[in-house]
């Protein structure tokens, strides 16, 4: 199913002309060679005002970006995972502050890195058990192996988890060796980026009895009509876009290696950057948000997941560990799930208190913002995020464009 736009700009308070200057701006990141092509959406009040393509999905191939095209959502899985979470929640499974070791022994008695080198670390015991709010907020100091900024994501290399996933281990072995390494932090103490809720994901499994993509699939996808969201799919998929990195000369290469895993079904499916999706589909799961759950959670669970939950209600610019540098973090915290705008002066970017967001390692992006009922979805495939400026320019150029 593809996206239309539903009004038109001037009926739900946007200026056409300033819109027009999206496809403009965004067309010159394809025509210089830096992306192979993108689709955008802006919805309002949960319709769509503007819906564009441009480029290619495969420019090798020679074939268009289109309305239906597949796109690796990477961790834009992680608020679908963190609403799976959260319904079982609501069911009474579990409290936030429970420690994981009730389901998940392996993670009982963690040690916390102190200093040392990858070779001869030293630990300490960690002074509290990591709880489930530390998974949702990414305070647990589990940490990612590709991000090549500490010791403790150096021993998830050795361990086999640098991009990809330990060849052969499903999600239960995946989670006893992380359970296995140390913590890069204190829980609670710090926020890091990291496999948290991949290991949420494995906590749904547990709970609920059914395997994550199961539970996904039937209570997420299914009642929300997303039938395009899978983890993987067929070879040969035609709408499947491919996947390129930056060049030397900032020219996008195709990166067959990493976007081929696509096309294999996951042993461990990855609830923090698993999915395959369209911005049709995507744009239902934002419509349920903007809309505080309908279908799925209740308006107060939507309003506590999206307010900032970080110790001491500080910023991640100040509690940020670990060196993730997907996006500038000054004036954000962190909810249950998703980056919240605090004050959007810091960043010098404008956008609604209480805005919520997430973004994929492939430099796809999405936000809610409740104050002026507005959804943003943005796809590409170049990894990683940080090539260029592609979020706080959609946010100037978006927003510049409402009038009233």
């Amino acid at each position: 199913m593809s996206i239309d736009r539903e009004v038109a700009p001037e009926q739900a308070g946007f200026d056409a002309r300033r819109l027009a200057r999206l496809d403009a701006h965004f067309a010159r990141y394809v025509d210089d060679g830096r992306l192979a092509g993108w689709q955008l959406t802006v919805a309002r009040d949960g319709r769509v005002v503007h819906s564009s393509v441009y480029g290619h999905r495969d420019a090798e191939a020679g074939l268009p970006v289109e309305p239906d095209t597949l796109w690796r959502l990477y961790s834009m899985t992680k608020p679908i995972t963190s609403v799976a979470a959260m319904m079982l929640w609501e069911e009474g499974r579990f409290e936030l502050t429970d420690p994981i070791d009730r389901w998940l022994p392996e993670f009982r008695d963690m040690r916390v890195y102190e200093k040392g080198s990858a070779s001869q670390p030293f630990t300490v015991p960690a002074a509290e058990p990591i709880r489930v709010w530390h998974l949702l907020t990414h305070t647990s100091g589990l940490t990612y192996g590709f991000l090549n900024t500490s010791v403790v994501d150096a021993l998830y290399r050795k361990a086999g988890y640098d991009v990809y996933s330990k060849p052969g281990a499903d999600l239960a072995e995946t989670c006893r060796d992380y359970a296995a390494l140390p913590l890069l932090f204190q829980p609670g103490t710090a926020w890091g980026y990291g496999v948290s809720t991949d290991v949420l994901g494995r906590l749904v499994e547990v709970i609920s009895g059914v395997s994550l993509p199961e539970f996904v699939r039937t209570r997420i996808l299914e009642p929300l009509g997303m039938g395009d969201t899978t983890w993987s799919v067929e070879p040969g998929e035609p709408r499947m876009a491919a996947l390129y990195v930056p060049g030397p000369d900032g020219r996008r290469v195709r990166f067959d290696p990493m976007g081929g895993l696509a096309y294999e079904e996951p042993k461990a499916p990855s609830g923090g950057g698993g999915l395959i999706s369209t911005a049709a589909d995507y744009q239902r799961f934002m419509n349920m948000l903007l809309n505080r759950g309908e279908g799925l959670l209740g308006p107060r669970t939507v309003g506590f997941m999206t307010r900032n939950h970080l110790p001491g209600g500080a910023d991640l610019d100040t509690l940020q560990t670990g060196g993730f540098a997907e996006t500038t973090f000054e004036g954000i915290g962190f909810g249950l799930g998703f980056a919240v705008v605090r004050d959007p002066v810091p960043a010098r970017v404008w956008s609604s208190p209480g805005t919520f967001y997430w973004g994929g390692a492939a430099s796809t992006a999405f936000w809610v913002d409740p104050v002026e009922r507005l959804t943003v979805g943005f796809y590409t495939q170049l990894v990683p995020s940080s090539t260029y400026p592609l979020r706080p320019q959609l946010r100037q150029l978006i927003y510049s464009a409402l009038t009233d």
